[in-house]
């Protein structure tokens, strides 16, 4: 595999770049989770709002779909705020 993991080396030695490694898994993570985010609201909301799955959404399903993903997203925004200033006391006090 050709090229493999060649953007993870920095300069001609080959050797990895930990900054560079670091970044890429934060990256990583991010994605990861805001598909798991996605894919959680997706099946929460579905089981809400479908009554019986068809092949187009009525106005009430389009508009309770709407209205749970937004619920959903400021609950998630809210508990994310609120374990991130956690985090950050727990580290004060370290």
């Amino acid at each position: 595999m050709e090229g493999f993991g060649s953007d993870l080396s920095s300069g001609s030695s080959g050797k990895m770049d930990t900054g560079t490694i670091m970044e890429q898994v934060k990256v990583q993570i991010a994605v990861a989770n805001a598909q798991e985010l996605l894919q959680r609201m997706t099946d929460k909301c579905f089981k809400k709002c479908i009554g019986k799955p068809g092949s187009t959404l009525d106005n009430s399903e389009q508009k309770c779909i709407a209205m749970c993903m937004d619920r959903y997203m400021d609950a998630w925004n809210t508990v994310s705020r609120a374990y991130n200033s956690r985090l950050q006391r727990e580290r004060a006090r370290i």
